[in-house]
């Protein structure tokens, strides 16, 4: 995806949230727990949105150098949740709309710049809007290019963001073929001369399939679908 692609796709999740989220207070209740997010209830879910997108407007707005400044916000009660988390979207939108991507801030990645978080957050409200379809039970298929480009973003950033020391000794390549997109993508390539395993699914699938939202029971596997999960699960930022 080009970078002026990432905020109408962050604009269309946000949306969606706003609306999936809602509609599973009515349906659910606030005490629902998010299949996705281990330990999590909808309230939790909507707040951590809600906080990130707060966060990262901050320092878009601030030019922040680093995060040391930052005031945390204070958790709002449930029913004040879903307006805070509205305001924090069209925020982060905004501020975003308005930034030279080329722009200089604090991120914890190796790239130091507007368009990072661009990117980083279009993905973001990506994931958890699929986590609100699920508290609903309505997800819809994420397109072919934004799971693409987010299978990419987690291969070329989440990837070395977890694991900065390169894939750890007991690591094997997992192949991942989009269908609908017709490319292969490979975590930890040349870790080991043969593959442990070849995962196919549609680019969305496999995006939600890495961020474990949803099992490799969904994907067509070649090869150890353990030792793939396995390799998978080693991807974990904290």
């Amino acid at each position: 995806m080009e970078l002026d692609e990432y905020l109408p796709v962050l604009r269309k999740a946000n949306a969606r949230f706003a609306d999936v989220a809602a509609e599973a207070v009515l349906v659910r209740g606030w005490k629902t727990p998010v299949p996705g997010c281990p330990g999590w209830t909808l309230a939790d879910l909507v707040w951590h949105l809600a906080e990130v997108q707060h966060f990262w407007t901050w320092v878009v707005r601030t030019r922040a150098s680093d995060p040391g400044a930052y005031a945390e916000p204070v958790r709002r009660p449930d029913d004040e949740l879903l307006g805070f988390a509205l305001a924090r979207s069209a925020e982060l939108e905004t501020v975003l709309d308005g930034a030279d991507p080329a722009g200089r801030v604090w991120t914890w990645a190796r790239r130091q710049d507007v368009g990072f978080v661009l990117r980083r957050q279009a993905m973001e409200a990506v994931v958890h809007t699929v986590d609100a379809e699920q508290v609903l039970g309505d997800v819809r298929p994420v397109p072919t290019g934004v799971g693409l480009d987010g299978l990419d973003e987690w291969l070329e950033v989440i990837v070395p963001g977890a694991l900065p020391e390169g894939p750890p000794e007991g690591a094997h390549p997992v192949v991942l073929h989009a269908v609908d997109a017709g490319v292969d993508r490979v975590l930890f390539p040349g870790s080991r001369p043969v593959p442990i395993a070849r995962l196919t699914g549609t680019a969305g699938d496999l995006l939600l399939a890495v961020w474990r939202r949803v099992p490799l029971e969904v994907l067509t596997v070649d090869g150890d679908g353990l030792q793939a999960a396995a390799m998978i699960d080693l991807v974990r930022l904290e």
